[in-house]
């Protein structure tokens, strides 16, 4: 269990700031006021919290910048990104995100973790307002992914003599960044480095979450624990901690399956190395900062990675190329198709991976994904050496990784097939820059690779799991029959659902069991809009025929099906009998479904004299 304690309760700003860049009235504002002089952007605060001016970044996308002191000597510069949307492995956002950078005023001042770069000036202005930039003698970079060090260049001219301090992976990926020599200092685990007024850090290796440079940084002297990407969230608040846990739970728990689930094991081996540490503040990079909940949220990612890793039904080898074109995010996205079907993952960075290691990975997994590499380089040298490790009833998935320079997915495929090895994916191609629909192909790739090594020992599970005369009792239970259809940017997804039923009266809600590993559960997250059709007794084979295919990862559910759009944007079905357009308010997670409460918003009758279809089973194990 993770020891962490709550200090003193900090008082939320409560100033005129609220009135004027409030969440409220932020929020409110149809694309915000633009600033055009940075410098010169109105701020107030009282306790030291200050907000900056609000700048439109693009139409109706705010920026902001707050700083917030934590600690003594300690102060938090949240990048506050009000309108973003998709992020990372483009899985939607509901209240933005923020990026979060820390100052420390020592006698050797340092920046802990760097801004997005379309923060540039207000970030910057940031930094200059609390500390003379050209007086830093540090940057400290826990994780290279560009909105956590895409400052680090413009903090290097303002700071020509600082040194940068990283894990020796993090340094690597930074001579690409940086494009010009800078000063260097490689960590390892448990090194330490003296700032002065009791400020000493500890590094603390954490690889793979959610890259394989990241790592953790303990400043001993405030007790605050800088963990980037871990135990953060994509949620953006003015409130500088996790004093709403209510609100942000839902955000905390879909970051951790997006980008920390595939990293179970990881998680676990990172948890280990902090559980005797004495820290009292997480310092995340996105969204609030843990001050008053830590204990039980950093149980909660022990809780799930266990979990994740018990129900393990196999594991699938991902390797992907950092820092080249899509590959990272991609491989995440169908690493996490994978993770909803309990298949195991582990990430391998072509680019530094060790041969032996991965060629020991191969070998015990299941399955293996392969984004395809540079056409030369280190990762294309591995991907060689890949042939000959393979086993010849290994599933392979290959996918382009959209970089410009990728080797063929064509070549790679006619080597494998060459070699007996199976492909049961076509090669995952790439004819534009990666968009909503893209990554949710990647998923439901994976989600379909997944599905294929597990159904066998999925189904053995749930007979063994149930007593006949139980399962029969159970199938006694009767549904009705509908189509759940949804969508979210150019992301579009359907499902015959039965366990379907009216949940409140006021507000009107409903409930809906959505299975883990059902595609459309990524478009039903707290918030996400929807529609349930009803499909009408008598006349509901050929609609119910049509969504139980098993359809290619990315292909268009709705061809051939008359439908028409919702006000809330989903389709409903012509020749459904009625439906009702639905907004997704909490879900509950079971062993495998989410109950997924939802409010109704419209709805209506197209056949009054239409009854319903019902859908009853044999026996209760199984759909």
């Amino acid at each position: 269990m993770i020891r962490g304690e709550a200090v003193g309760a900090m008082a939320a700003c409560s100033c005129s700031c609220a009135g004027r860049w409030g969440v409220g009235s932020v929020a409110g504002q149809a694309g915000g006021k633009r600033c055009l002089n940075i410098r010169a952007a109105v701020e107030a605060g009282v306790g030291g919290t200050r907000l900056s001016g609000v700048l439109e970044w693009e139409v109706g996308k705010r920026l902001q910048v707050q700083r917030a002191p934590i600690a003594p000597n300690l102060t938090t510069i949240r990048s506050l990104d009000w309108d973003r949307d998709r992020f990372d492995i483009e899985f939607g956002l509901q209240n933005g995100t923020t990026y979060n950078s820390f100052i420390i005023d020592a006698d050797k001042p340092t920046v802990i973790d760097a801004s997005h770069e379309k923060f540039k000036g207000l970030y910057l202005s940031a930094i200059k307002e609390q500390i003379d930039p050209s007086t830093i003698e540090y940057v400290i970079a826990n994780h290279t992914e560009p909105d956590h060090s895409g400052l680090i260049p413009d903090l290097l001219e303002l700071a020509p003599n600082a040194t940068i301090v990283g894990s020796k992976t993090c340094i690597m990926f930074l001579q690409n960044l940086i494009l010009r020599p800078f000063k260097s200092l490689i960590v390892k685990g448990g090194d330490t480095l003296n700032l002065g007024r009791d400020h000493v850090l500890e590094f603390i290796m954490a690889p793979n979450l959610h890259w394989p440079d990241t790592m953790f940084t303990l400043d001993h002297g405030t007790k605050v624990l800088f963990t980037c990407d871990a135990f953060g969230m994509h949620y953006c608040s003015e409130l500088v901690y996790d004093e709403d846990l209510g609100a942000i739970e839902p955000h905390y728990r879909f970051y951790y399956d997006c980008l920390m689930r595939p990293n179970s094991r990881s998680v676990i081996n990172a948890l280990k190395r902090v559980s005797e540490k004495d820290f009292s503040i997480v310092a995340t990079g996105h969204g609030p900062l843990l001050r008053y909940n830590i204990a039980e949220l950093m149980n909660k990612y022990e809780m799930w990675s266990k979990e994740a890793l018990q129900k393990q039904l196999a594991i699938v080898a991902v390797l992907y190329v950092s820092d080249y074109g899509f590959s990272d995010r991609l491989s995440q996205t169908l690493a996490r198709g994978l993770t909803k079907t309990n298949i195991g993952v582990e990430m391998m960075d072509l680019n530094i991976v060790d041969i032996q290691d991965m060629i020991e990975c191969v070998g015990r997994c299941a399955g293996v994904v392969i984004m395809a590499p540079p056409s030369s380089g280190p990762a294309n040298k591995a991907l060689s050496t890949l042939y000959a490790a393979v086993k010849p009833k290994q599933p392979i998935v290959i996918a382009e990784s959209y970089g410009g320079d990728d080797e063929p997915v064509d070549t790679i495929a006619q080597r494998f097939v060459g070699l007996g090895i199976s492909l049961p994916i076509p090669p995952l191609r790439i004819k534009e820059i990666p968009n909503e629909a893209t990554y949710q192909q990647f998923e439901e790739a994976g989600t379909d690779l997944g599905q294929l090594l597990s159904q066998k020992k999925t189904i053995e599970e749930k007979k063994a799991g149930m007593p006949i005369n139980v399962a029969k009792a159970v199938a006694r239970i009767s549904g009705g029959l509908y189509v759940v259809t949804a969508m979210k940017g150019a992301s579009k997804g359907a499902m015959i659902a039965s366990w379907v039923s009216q949940a409140s009266f006021k507000p009107l809600g409903i409930t809906i069991a959505v299975a883990k590993d059902r595609a459309i559960e990524s478009l039903m997250q707290v918030g996400d809009m929807f529609v349930l059709n009803c499909l009408e007794d008598g006349n509901y084979t050929p609609l119910m025929k049509h969504f139980l295919k098993r359809f290619p990862a990315g292909a268009d559910r709705f061809e051939g099906v008359q439908w028409t759009s919702a006000s809330n944007g989903s389709p409903i079905l012509i020749d459904s009998i009625a439906y009702l357009e639905c907004k997704v308010v909490s879900r509950m997670e079971t062993s495998d479904h989410w109950i997924v409460y939802s409010h109704v918003t419209e709805g209506s009758v197209s056949k009054p004299e239409g009854r319903t279809a019902s859908h009853h089973r044999k026996v209760g194990n199984y759909y």
